[in-house]
């Protein structure tokens, strides 16, 4: 996190005598990164977090990538894949490589334990539902269109609350570092000096919102905290709550960020996709394609130039709005367009754009500097035919109608889609 914050009993100094009521020592905890040269907090346990016991390996979580000869535009159609796990068993990889992982996860189940990711960072986002997240850091409540930041070694259980009448089941998307790094705001919206968010950057520190209260938990029993690393989760137990933080303070902790709370940046021509940006780490970006006004040069075509991003492959999810200017793009859907090869707005879009002045869409993309790979799952959901949709005359209807969600009508406005696809 860019900034400092705490919550909680804490002492006056650092490492000093923290005593608990019945006069024992609460245990300090370090919580660091980069050989405690990066960010840290400190937190308060009542129980030493040492103690655990009953360590063993449950499931590999190493993903097998397949076709990574091919080089070809993909689009996959997520909102038929069927639920199925709790919201970490339940995550299914479409798409990574050395740096991150990106995946599509639509629970069924509760989380009977805790989680911790020893191996990286965690953006999740809340396409559907909304729930709490308990984390040694406090609670988190989380809505549609949440983005939640989970930084590496955070211990959390996520649960999501049930779906009122004629509302979806909980989906979200999940992007994690593979490589060590850690998912931060861009330091181009942050002071050098101070770590402040700049004047110029799309949302603040008022837009970010950190863990609440109810914080401990304090009571015995045998918990298990099940922890990701060396490409497997492993099953420990703790003889009391994991839960068990009476106080921190420091700036490495979890975060919510609402989509909607970002703040666009538009021009008088057509901005490219680093306007957009949201967070990133190292080898990748996320960005968040928000409703915006679109550029408004008396001549300016809104929908984006061919563009061949050639260090970068590019993945967009498509989360609501209007999609006409894209064919067979509906909601759920993802692309994936590599480096390498040209892409941008269909055959007859540019046209139809033309003296729109705004785009509702919504989507979050992730670029990354090497070259992603798809699973096995991926491809079951792939459209072949999508590569052909630049294809002059090429007009296959889409699989669904994208105006309409659970059975209800949406109403249409005349926009245009704005996509770096």
């Amino acid at each position: 996190m860019p900034y400092y914050s705490k919550l909680g009993q804490l002492p006056d100094k650092r490492h000093v005598q923290f005593r608990r009521p019945d006069g024992g020592l609460y245990s300090e905890e370090v919580f660091g990164t980069e050989g405690f040269v990066g960010p840290t907090s400190t937190l308060y346990h009542i129980h030493p977090p040492t103690q655990v016991t009953g360590w063993k390996p449950l499931y590999s979580t190493k993903v097998d990538y397949v076709e990574t000869d091919v080089m070809r535009m993909r689009h996959l159609k997520t909102m038929p894949r069927r639920a199925q796990g709790d919201p970490v068993t339940g995550r299914i990889v479409l798409f990574g490589n050395a740096d991150c992982e990106m995946a599509i996860c639509v629970p069924n189940e509760k989380m009977g334990y805790h989680y911790k990711n020893g191996q990286g960072d965690e953006c999740l986002f809340i396409h559907y539902g909304s729930g709490t997240v308990y984390t040694q850091f406090g609670t988190l409540k989380f809505g549609k269109k949440d983005y939640i930041i989970i930084p590496k070694g955070i211990i959390y259980r996520m649960v999501f609350d049930e779906p009122g009448p004629g509302e979806p089941n909980p989906r979200f998307l999940v992007i994690e570092t593979t490589n060590g790094s850690h998912i931060v705001p861009p330091p181009r919206y942050l002071s050098k000096r101070t770590s402040q968010f700049l004047e110029h950057a799309p949302y603040c520190e008022r837009d970010l919102r950190g863990p609440e209260l109810p914080l401990t938990y304090d009571e015995h029993g045998r918990h298990e905290v099940r922890i990701k690393a060396r490409d497997c989760v492993h099953s420990y137990d703790y003889e009391y709550h994991p839960l068990d933080v009476v106080g921190w303070d420091g700036c490495y902790y979890p975060y919510l960020f609402n989509i909607d709370d970002f703040s666009p940046i538009v021009g008088k021509h057509h901005l490219p996709p680093p306007t957009h940006q949201t967070f990133e780490a190292h080898n990748f970006v996320i960005c968040s394609f928000c409703p915006r006004a679109l550029d408004f040069h008396p001549e300016a075509i809104p929908v984006p130039y061919n563009h061949s991003n050639l260090d970068s492959d590019e993945v967009l999810y498509y989360v609501e709005g209007d999609y006409k200017a894209r064919k067979g793009i509906e909601v759920g859907s993802i692309t994936a367009h590599p480096q390498g090869i040209p892409h941008g707005p269909h055959p007859g879009t540019v046209e139809k754009s033309l003296g729109a002045t705004w785009t509702d869409e919504l989507a979050v993309m992730c670029d990354t500097f090497r070259p992603l790979h798809p699973t096995r799952a991926a491809i079951e959901l792939d459209d072949g035919e999508y590569p052909k949709s630049w294809l002059t005359g090429w007009d296959r209807p889409a699989a669904s109608d994208m105006h309409r969600a659970n059975g209800e009508a949406k109403p249409v406005k005349k926009t245009v889609a704005d996509t770096s696809g």
